[in-house]
Formats: structure tokens, C-alpha cells, sequence
């Protein structure tokens, strides 16, 4: 099988993160040049942290209440999405009350002494003061539920090769980068829920007030106008891209499918060339869509083939979901920052031979993802929805998956189910549509059920490897109830 080529990403991930340190102002009298040693360690942990490609603000060493207070200034004013507060050695709370108070964002209490361990024989007061760094958690932890806070995470571990610790500042990295895209993201929203789904029908504002992004409102007009300046040049360059990327095989045995056809080929391609020229003028991050229009239309011909274009856009970590799923859009946003796809689900039929449910949707996917070239295929309908032409069919990479649905309570406020499972090697439907074998522990049967149970969406987002613990931390972090479904 020919490996599937990846589609470049349309914006970098990136990460806006404060950084400081706390100490005890007395000690800098006491012990002659323990600043200046404490601030090396410092900039060893600020060093690595931007090594991963993120903006680091570091605003230096609070040592007192008085540079609390000045500190707390310069954190409101950076806009940072994650703070890192460096437990460099014991610090009073007065350092850090005030900042826990004033400061809305996610502070992670990073305490990473510099020796794995101290040599007893030779140890002095100084030593153990540079390496005093979890002596203020506990202090610090019960501030912060005087203060009404939630107790912060912690990161516990030594400064020089400690891969726990580099894997749990690494997890938080990719965490500050979902809050980041997530904050002032621009999710535009195009025609109307699909109305027999109740579960998709959403409130814009509730995306502002649990996710801090942006919903806007789009007409398909807003796409036609570009669809009509589309040149011959222009599909002529598209159908290039898009063959580059995908196969287009003979009909196997459904009906409803057929080869490609160059007629629908050159309405995937104008219409691609049309949403890429529509986002730009939008300046969206991501869309949600559905609309009808009228049967035998131009309208009804352009929305009903966003498929290919929408499958390369969400691939490019631009994701697009179908039936105006608005919910799934922002799950699928998250775990394409978490840069592990996510791609557009729901279950389909359960192997009670095997053990395993097809994982999978029609329309738009996150081709980057896939086990293999993905199949494009002409459809002569689309199931239960108006339209006929291309479509995305393709397997996902085998190994482990992470599936995230955002859903909503009775009281409207978000809520994530979360879960994780394989994706293993097999035949699949040969539909037009994307399948995956999802296999899930103790047993399929037992995992649906107590996935079911959680009232999740019909729909999910999909992603490579396991990450479920991450999107706790993301939902924590934005103050959103999460279940993870696990045996």
C-alpha cells in the first residue's frame, strides 16, 4: 500500500506561556551568591520550555509580597495561556496568594531540584536550600483554597534528565497550545444545525463563556461568490493537489459508489479553491456547517460538495465538521493542536465476531492521519442527506486511538467525555466513508455501554495515540466536567 502523503499546516502551533520563581527574600543576606545560582537554574527550566517552540515570558523571582504584587502586573498583562510558577526553593506564601487570587490562567507549580540527590556526607544548609523546591507546595496548596482556588497541579522532579519530568512539562506545553488556539478562536458557523439531531443544536454564546472562542455566523453566500470567480486555471491546479493525495480505485460491491468521475472531481476542486478563499476572507479557524438549498440548484451543488476540500482544510489543522456539529468542531480542534489529527466520528456496526466497532463518518476527515493513501470516490447520494460527488474514504493509522466528545448537561454548561482504544488492521466498508476498527478494553460491548452512559454526542472527535490525560487537564484547565470512559 503507497503511505499517505501530509498536508502542511495552514498556521504553526504555538503557545503564549509566563514563567517565574519563587524564593524567600531573606536568604539572599543569609547565603552569599544563592540568587545568582537559583536564577541559573531557573533559566535552565525557561530554556527548555521555549525548546519547544513556544513564547516564553519570564518575569523573574518573586521573593516577597511586595514582588508579588508588581509581578501580578506583568502576568495580567502578558495574556498568557499557561503560567509556570518555579518552586526554586522555599518561598513564603506571601509570594504567591496574591498571584493565585488575580491571576485567571492555569499556573502549574513546576519543582525541579537540581540534584537527584543530596550527598549526606557532604551536605550543608546552603544545599539543601537549592534544593528545597517541593518544601512550599504543600503551603502554597492550602493558600489557594483560602483563596477559593483549586489546588494547582504540580511537576516534581529533578532539573537534569528526569524524563517523567520532561514528559509531564512537555504534556503542559501541548496543553498551553490548545488554550492558546482556543482563546479568540473564530469557529465560523454556516446555515443551520441538522434538525432532527436534537444533540447538535448548540448555543453560540456558550462557546464564548466554557471555550473562550468566537462563533460566526456565515452564509452559504459567503462561499458562492467566491465559487463563481473560480477559474479553469484554478480547478485545473486543485484536481492536481487533491489526485496527489488521494487514489480513486474501482467501485467494489455498493451500488451507491462509483469511480470518480471528472465532473465530480472538478466540483471538489472548485469548490476547495471557493472555502479556501471564503476562510481566508473570514479569518476562521474552523467551520461547522450544514445547509440544504434548493433541489437541482447551484447553491445545493456547491454545499453539498465540501467534502474534499473540507477533508484537506481539516487536515491542515483548519477542521471542518459537517451537519453543523459545532461541539465536534472544537473537539476536533483541540486534538488537531494536540497535533494527533482529529478526525470526524460516530460508531458504526459492531464485529461481535471479532470484538470491534467501526469507528467512522461520511464526509470531511483528517487525512493526515490516515493508514494509507485515502480513497476518493464518487457517490451517486449521500445517506440521509440531499447531494451526490466525491467522497472520503480512508482507514486510520493502526495503534492507539483518543476519542473526545464535547456534549452539554442539562444545564447547558460543556461537558467532555473522553476514551481510549486500538485501531487495528482489517478490511473495511468500501463506502465512500471513513472507517476504523476500534477495538476497547475490558470488551467492546462493556466499553459502549459505559461510554453511552455518559450522554456524549452521536458524533466525536478521533485522534492518534493516547492522549485522554491530556484532554483532563485541558478540560481542568477550563474549568469543564470530564468523564474518561475506562475499564
Amino acid at each position: 500500500m503507497n503511505d499517505p502523503q501530509t498536508i502542511a499546516r495552514r498556521k504553526p502551533l504555538a503557545a503564549n506561556i509566563g514563567l517565574f520563581g519563587v524564593g524567600h527574600e531573606v536568604y539572599w543576606g543569609q547565603f552569599d551568591g544563592l540568587l545568582d545560582e537559583l536564577m541559573g537554574y531557573h533559566n535552565v527550566l525557561a530554556d527548555r520550555i521555549k525548546s519547544h517552540g513556544v513564547t516564553v515570558t519570564d518575569v523573574g523571582m518573586v521573593g516577597d509580597a511586595e514582588s508579588a504584587y508588581a509581578a501580578v502586573k506583568k502576568l495580567k498583562a502578558g495574556n498568557f495561556g499557561l503560567i509556570f510558577c518555579n518552586m526554586l526553593t522555599y518561598a513564603t506564601s506571601s509570594t504567591w496568594g496574591i498571584i493565585h487570587r488575580e491571576i485567571d490562567c492555569p499556573i502549574v507549580l513546576v519543582a525541579l531540584q537540581p540534584l537527584q540527590a543530596m550527598d549526606y556526607t557532604q551536605a550543608t544548609t546552603r544545599m539543601q536550600l537549592a534544593n528545597d523546591n517541593i518544601c512550599s507546595i504543600p503551603e502554597f496548596a492550602g493558600v489557594s483554597l483560602r483563596m477559593g482556588k483549586k489546588v494547582p497541579p504540580s511537576i516534581i522532579g529533578h532539573l537534569y534528565n528526569d524524563s517523567a519530568a520532561e514528559a509531564e512539562l512537555a504534556e503542559w506545553v501541548d496543553v498551553a497550545r490548545v488554550l492558546h488556539d482556543l482563546r479568540g478562536a473564530r469557529l465560523g458557523q454556516m446555515g443551520h444545525s441538522l434538525e432532527a439531531m436534537l444533540d447538535m443544536h448548540h448555543d453560540p454564546t456558550m462557546f464564548t463563556a466554557g471555550l473562550g472562542l468566537h462563533v460566526v455566523m456565515c452564509e452559504p453566500d459567503d462561499v458562492m461568490k467566491h465559487y463563481r470567480k473560480v477559474s479553469e486555471s484554478d480547478i485545473a491546479a486543485k484536481s492536481k493537489q487533491i489526485l496527489e493525495f488521494f487514489d480513486t480505485p474501482a467501485p467494489k460491491v455498493d451500488p451507491v459508489t462509483t469511480k470518480l468521475t471528472d465532473a465530480d472531481l472538478a466540483t471538489a476542486a472548485k469548490v476547495a479553491v471557493a472555502l479556501e478563499r471564503f476562510i481566508d476572507e473570514k479569518k476562521l479557524d474552523g467551520l461547522a456547517y450544514y445547509y440544504e438549498a434548493e433541489e437541482g440548484s447551484e447553491m445545493r451543488t456547491l454545499v453539498t460538495n465540501f467534502i474534499v476540500g473540507n477533508s484537506l482544510l481539516t487536515a491542515a489543522g483548519f477542521p471542518m465538521c459537517g451537519e453543523n456539529d459545532l461541539k465536534t468542531c472544537a473537539a476536533m480542534l483541540i486534538l488537531d493542536r494536540l497535533n494527533i489529527g482529529g478526525s470526524f466520528a460516530e460508531f458504526h456496526p459492531v464485529d461481535f465476531k471479532e470484538g470491534f466497532v467501526l469507528v467512522g463518518h461520511d464526509g470531511p476527515h483528517h487525512i493526515n492521519i490516515a493508514a494509507e493513501r485515502p480513497v476518493l470516490r464518487s457517490l451517486k447520494k449521500y445517506h440521509g442527506k440531499p447531494g451526490r460527488g466525491a467522497s472520503v474514504e480512508f482507514k486510520i493509522k493502526e495503534g492507539p486511538i483518543t476519542m473526545v466528545s464535547l456534549g452539554q448537561t442539562g444545564d447547558g454548561r460543556f461537558k467532555f467525555v473522553v476514551a481510549e482504544g486500538q485501531s487495528m488492521s482489517g478490511l473495511i466498508p468500501a463506502t465512500g466513508n471513513t472507517n476504523t476498527r476500534g477495538f476497547f478494553e475490558p470488551d467492546v460491548r462493556t466499553f459502549l455501554k459505559a461510554w453511552f452512559a455518559e450522554g456524549p454526542t452521536h458524533h466525536f472527535a478521533l485522534g492518534v495515540g493516547h492522549r485522554a490525560a491530556t484532554v483532563m487537564k485541558i478540560a481542568e484547565a477550563l474549568g469543564i466536567e470530564a468523564v474518561w470512559v475506562k475499564p
